[in-house]
Protein backbone atom coordinates (compact mmCIF):
# COMPACT_ATOMS: atom_id res chain seq x y z
CA UNK A 1 0.00 0.00 0.00
CA UNK A 2 1.44 3.59 -0.78
CA UNK A 3 1.65 5.70 2.03
CA UNK A 4 0.01 8.59 0.51
CA UNK A 5 -3.28 6.38 0.66
CA UNK A 6 -2.27 5.69 4.88
CA UNK A 7 -1.63 9.51 5.38
CA UNK A 8 -5.00 10.26 4.06
CA UNK A 9 -7.12 7.60 5.28
CA UNK A 10 -5.71 8.12 8.93
CA UNK A 11 -5.41 12.17 9.48
CA UNK A 12 -8.44 13.03 11.35
CA UNK A 13 -7.49 16.83 11.87
CA UNK A 14 -9.45 19.18 9.93
CA UNK A 15 -8.73 22.50 8.02
CA UNK A 16 -11.16 25.77 7.17
CA UNK A 17 -14.42 24.62 4.95
CA UNK A 18 -13.26 21.09 5.21
CA UNK A 19 -16.05 18.66 6.89
CA UNK A 20 -14.90 16.87 10.10
CA UNK A 21 -15.45 13.51 10.36
CA UNK A 22 -18.04 11.53 12.13
CA UNK A 23 -16.72 10.93 15.53
CA UNK A 24 -15.66 14.32 15.59
CA UNK A 25 -18.83 16.22 15.26
CA UNK A 26 -19.69 15.90 18.87
CA UNK A 27 -16.53 17.52 19.69
CA UNK A 28 -16.45 20.38 17.27
CA UNK A 29 -20.05 21.46 18.75
CA UNK A 30 -19.07 22.37 21.70
CA UNK A 31 -16.45 24.64 20.73
CA UNK A 32 -17.14 28.61 20.51
CA UNK A 33 -17.11 30.00 16.85
CA UNK A 34 -13.35 31.07 18.25
CA UNK A 35 -12.14 27.80 19.33
CA UNK A 36 -13.54 26.10 16.41
CA UNK A 37 -10.78 27.60 14.12
CA UNK A 38 -8.45 26.54 16.49
CA UNK A 39 -9.15 22.97 16.36
CA UNK A 40 -9.21 23.34 12.61
CA UNK A 41 -5.68 24.22 12.46
CA UNK A 42 -6.15 27.80 11.16
CA UNK A 43 -4.51 30.02 13.59
CA UNK A 44 -2.65 29.13 17.38
CA UNK A 45 -2.68 33.02 19.07
CA UNK A 46 -0.78 31.34 22.34
CA UNK A 47 1.89 30.81 20.64
CA UNK A 48 3.83 32.72 17.70
CA UNK A 49 0.56 33.75 15.76
CA UNK A 50 -0.59 31.62 12.74
CA UNK A 51 0.13 28.64 12.18
CA UNK A 52 0.36 27.81 8.51
CA UNK A 53 0.43 25.00 6.35
CA UNK A 54 3.62 26.61 4.42
CA UNK A 55 5.39 26.74 7.31
CA UNK A 56 8.74 25.58 7.66
CA UNK A 57 9.78 24.00 10.97
CA UNK A 58 13.24 22.92 11.31
CA UNK A 59 12.53 20.91 14.67
CA UNK A 60 10.01 18.82 16.30
CA UNK A 61 10.07 18.08 19.83
CA UNK A 62 7.98 15.48 21.57
CA UNK A 63 6.83 14.60 25.01
CA UNK A 64 7.51 10.86 25.72
CA UNK A 65 4.98 8.86 27.94
CA UNK A 66 1.49 9.08 26.58
CA UNK A 67 2.94 10.57 22.91
CA UNK A 68 5.23 8.34 21.60
CA UNK A 69 5.15 5.40 23.94
CA UNK A 70 1.98 3.73 25.84
CA UNK A 71 3.75 3.31 29.05
CA UNK A 72 0.48 3.55 31.30
CA UNK A 73 0.57 -0.21 32.32
CA UNK A 74 4.23 -0.20 33.42
CA UNK A 75 3.93 2.67 35.35
CA UNK A 76 0.72 1.77 36.97
CA UNK A 77 2.33 -1.99 37.75
CA UNK A 78 5.32 -0.51 39.26
CA UNK A 79 3.64 2.40 41.35
CA UNK A 80 1.11 -0.25 43.13
CA UNK A 81 3.76 -2.49 43.81
CA UNK A 82 5.39 0.20 45.89
CA UNK A 83 2.11 1.42 47.82
CA UNK A 84 1.23 -2.75 48.29
CA UNK A 85 4.84 -3.28 49.74
CA UNK A 86 3.94 -0.26 52.25
CA UNK A 87 0.93 -1.45 53.18
CA UNK A 88 -0.80 1.06 51.05
CA UNK A 89 -4.26 0.24 48.24
CA UNK A 90 -3.35 -0.27 45.14
CA UNK A 91 -4.75 2.13 42.14
CA UNK A 92 -6.90 1.66 39.10
CA UNK A 93 -5.24 2.17 35.49
CA UNK A 94 -7.15 5.29 35.19
CA UNK A 95 -6.18 6.75 38.66
CA UNK A 96 -2.54 6.48 37.64
CA UNK A 97 -3.61 7.95 33.86
CA UNK A 98 -4.88 10.87 35.83
CA UNK A 99 -1.69 11.31 37.72
CA UNK A 100 0.81 11.37 34.83
CA UNK A 101 2.57 14.36 33.59
CA UNK A 102 4.26 15.95 36.37
CA UNK A 103 6.67 13.68 36.95
CA UNK A 104 7.37 10.58 39.10
CA UNK A 105 7.57 11.65 42.26
CA UNK A 106 4.33 13.67 41.60
CA UNK A 107 2.84 10.51 40.30
CA UNK A 108 4.02 8.99 43.84
CA UNK A 109 2.51 11.78 45.42
CA UNK A 110 -0.50 11.76 43.97
CA UNK A 111 -1.09 7.72 44.63
CA UNK A 112 -0.69 8.20 48.45
CA UNK A 113 -2.98 9.22 50.81
CA UNK A 114 -3.20 13.20 51.57
CA UNK A 115 -1.19 13.65 54.50
CA UNK A 116 1.41 11.11 53.87
CA UNK A 117 4.63 12.10 55.60
CA UNK A 118 7.84 12.80 53.79
CA UNK A 119 9.83 10.25 55.10
CA UNK A 120 6.69 7.37 53.98
CA UNK A 121 6.57 9.15 50.67
CA UNK A 122 10.54 9.07 49.52
CA UNK A 123 10.63 5.50 50.88
CA UNK A 124 7.90 4.68 49.01
CA UNK A 125 9.42 6.53 45.38
CA UNK A 126 12.33 4.80 46.29
CA UNK A 127 10.29 1.43 46.16
CA UNK A 128 9.00 2.32 43.22
CA UNK A 129 11.97 3.76 40.93
CA UNK A 130 13.71 0.31 42.02
CA UNK A 131 11.13 -1.30 40.52
CA UNK A 132 10.39 0.55 37.18
CA UNK A 133 13.82 0.56 36.60
CA UNK A 134 13.41 -3.08 36.32
CA UNK A 135 10.24 -3.72 34.78
CA UNK A 136 9.85 -0.31 32.17
CA UNK A 137 9.90 -2.45 29.34
CA UNK A 138 7.53 -4.77 30.55
CA UNK A 139 4.76 -3.96 28.89
CA UNK A 140 5.52 -0.74 27.53
CA UNK A 141 5.04 -0.15 23.76
CA UNK A 142 5.01 2.02 20.85
CA UNK A 143 1.73 3.53 19.66
CA UNK A 144 0.23 2.72 16.42
CA UNK A 145 1.53 4.72 14.02
CA UNK A 146 4.57 6.65 15.27
CA UNK A 147 7.45 4.37 14.08
CA UNK A 148 6.35 5.18 10.71
CA UNK A 149 6.11 8.68 11.38
CA UNK A 150 9.41 9.13 13.35
CA UNK A 151 10.86 7.50 10.05
CA UNK A 152 9.35 9.76 7.58
CA UNK A 153 10.28 12.68 9.33
CA UNK A 154 13.83 11.05 10.08
CA UNK A 155 13.91 10.78 6.19
CA UNK A 156 13.04 14.01 5.87
CA UNK A 157 16.05 15.80 7.80
CA UNK A 158 13.96 16.93 10.94
CA UNK A 159 15.70 17.41 13.93
CA UNK A 160 14.14 15.41 16.51
CA UNK A 161 14.11 15.43 20.30
CA UNK A 162 11.98 13.61 23.34
CA UNK A 163 11.58 15.84 26.18
CA UNK A 164 9.97 14.34 29.41
CA UNK A 165 9.55 14.82 32.93
CA UNK A 166 10.56 11.43 33.37
CA UNK A 167 13.66 10.70 35.07
CA UNK A 168 16.75 10.98 33.12
CA UNK A 169 18.16 7.60 33.38
CA UNK A 170 14.67 6.33 32.34
CA UNK A 171 14.52 8.29 29.28
CA UNK A 172 17.84 7.87 28.32
CA UNK A 173 17.14 3.76 28.30
CA UNK A 174 13.92 4.43 26.58
CA UNK A 175 15.29 5.93 23.72
CA UNK A 176 17.81 3.88 23.04
CA UNK A 177 15.60 1.24 23.24
CA UNK A 178 12.87 2.51 20.96
CA UNK A 179 13.94 5.68 18.69
CA UNK A 180 18.08 4.97 18.70
CA UNK A 181 17.85 5.27 14.82
CA UNK A 182 15.30 8.34 14.98
CA UNK A 183 16.07 10.36 18.15
CA UNK A 184 19.52 11.62 18.55
CA UNK A 185 18.67 13.89 21.72
CA UNK A 186 16.60 12.86 24.85
CA UNK A 187 16.46 15.47 27.95
CA UNK A 188 14.48 14.07 31.45
CA UNK A 189 14.08 15.44 34.88
CA UNK A 190 17.22 16.34 36.20
CA UNK A 191 19.03 17.89 39.42
CA UNK A 192 19.29 21.96 39.05
CA UNK A 193 17.06 21.70 35.73
CA UNK A 194 12.92 22.67 36.21
CA UNK A 195 10.71 19.84 35.23
CA UNK A 196 8.23 20.84 32.42
CA UNK A 197 6.16 22.79 32.09
CA UNK A 198 9.08 25.25 32.72
CA UNK A 199 10.27 25.68 29.18
CA UNK A 200 14.36 25.18 30.76
CA UNK A 201 14.59 21.45 28.62
CA UNK A 202 12.61 22.45 26.03
CA UNK A 203 15.35 25.18 25.21
CA UNK A 204 18.20 22.82 26.05
CA UNK A 205 16.79 20.36 23.07
CA UNK A 206 15.91 23.58 20.67
CA UNK A 207 20.03 24.33 21.80
CA UNK A 208 21.26 21.35 20.22
CA UNK A 209 19.97 21.88 16.76
CA UNK A 210 20.09 25.81 16.73
CA UNK A 211 16.68 25.97 16.56
CA UNK A 212 14.51 29.32 17.12
CA UNK A 213 10.97 29.21 18.61
CA UNK A 214 9.49 30.04 15.17
CA UNK A 215 10.80 27.05 13.62
CA UNK A 216 10.32 24.88 16.36
CA UNK A 217 7.45 22.55 16.80
CA UNK A 218 6.01 20.56 20.22
CA UNK A 219 3.87 17.57 20.43
CA UNK A 220 2.34 16.31 23.42
CA UNK A 221 -0.46 14.66 25.18
CA UNK A 222 -1.22 16.84 28.25
CA UNK A 223 -2.04 20.17 30.03
CA UNK A 224 1.46 19.91 31.25
CA UNK A 225 2.86 19.93 27.57
CA UNK A 226 0.52 22.71 26.42
CA UNK A 227 1.89 24.56 29.36
CA UNK A 228 5.17 24.07 28.21
CA UNK A 229 4.90 24.84 24.74
CA UNK A 230 3.22 28.30 25.59
CA UNK A 231 5.95 29.03 28.32
CA UNK A 232 8.75 28.28 25.24
CA UNK A 233 7.05 30.50 22.56
CA UNK A 234 6.57 27.62 20.26
CA UNK A 235 3.63 26.27 18.19
CA UNK A 236 1.98 23.37 19.75
CA UNK A 237 -0.37 20.05 18.50
CA UNK A 238 -2.17 18.05 21.00
CA UNK A 239 -2.68 14.27 20.68
CA UNK A 240 -5.63 12.56 22.39
CA UNK A 241 -4.39 8.75 21.60
CA UNK A 242 -2.38 9.45 25.70
CA UNK A 243 -3.32 10.27 28.67
CA UNK A 244 -5.50 12.59 28.06
CA UNK A 245 -8.91 12.91 25.92
CA UNK A 246 -9.79 15.72 23.60
CA UNK A 247 -12.32 16.96 26.00
CA UNK A 248 -9.81 17.21 28.48
CA UNK A 249 -7.08 18.79 25.82
CA UNK A 250 -9.50 21.48 24.78
CA UNK A 251 -10.18 22.44 28.75
CA UNK A 252 -6.30 22.85 29.16
CA UNK A 253 -6.24 25.11 26.30
CA UNK A 254 -5.38 22.72 23.37
CA UNK A 255 -5.80 24.80 20.08
CA UNK A 256 -4.70 21.66 17.49
CA UNK A 257 -5.86 18.56 18.43
CA UNK A 258 -4.79 15.37 15.92
CA UNK A 259 -6.06 11.64 16.38
CA UNK A 260 -3.07 9.36 14.75
CA UNK A 261 0.65 10.13 14.50
CA UNK A 262 0.22 10.40 10.08
CA UNK A 263 -2.01 13.78 10.55
CA UNK A 264 0.83 15.23 11.75
CA UNK A 265 2.99 14.86 8.44
CA UNK A 266 -0.03 15.21 5.78
CA UNK A 267 -1.06 18.29 7.93
CA UNK A 268 1.76 20.18 9.49
CA UNK A 269 4.89 19.29 7.46
CA UNK A 270 4.94 17.05 4.17
CA UNK A 271 2.88 19.84 2.41
CA UNK A 272 6.11 22.33 3.20
CA UNK A 273 8.37 20.25 0.91
CA UNK A 274 7.32 21.41 -2.17
CA UNK A 275 5.18 18.74 -4.85
CA UNK A 276 8.12 17.16 -6.52
CA UNK A 277 9.70 16.43 -2.64
CA UNK A 278 6.67 15.34 -1.17
CA UNK A 279 6.07 12.75 -3.91
CA UNK A 280 9.71 11.54 -3.42
CA UNK A 281 9.07 10.90 0.31
CA UNK A 282 4.90 9.56 0.09
CA UNK A 283 5.65 6.98 -3.26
Amino acid sequence: MRLQNSVNSMSKLTLKNESVPQGNSALKSKLTPKNQLLFEGTVAPQSSGKLTLNRKYTTIIFDLDGTLLDTLVDLNKSVNYALEKNGFPVKTLEETRRFLGNGMGRLVMSSLPEGTSEEIFNIVLGDFKKYYEIHSNDNTKLYEGIDKLLDILKKLNYNLAIVSNKVQSAVSTLRTRYFDTTISVAFGEQVGIKRKPAPDMVFMAMKEFNASPDETLYVGDSEVDIQTAINAGIDCVSVDWGFRSADELMEAGATIIIEEPLALLERFLLREEGGEKKNEILH
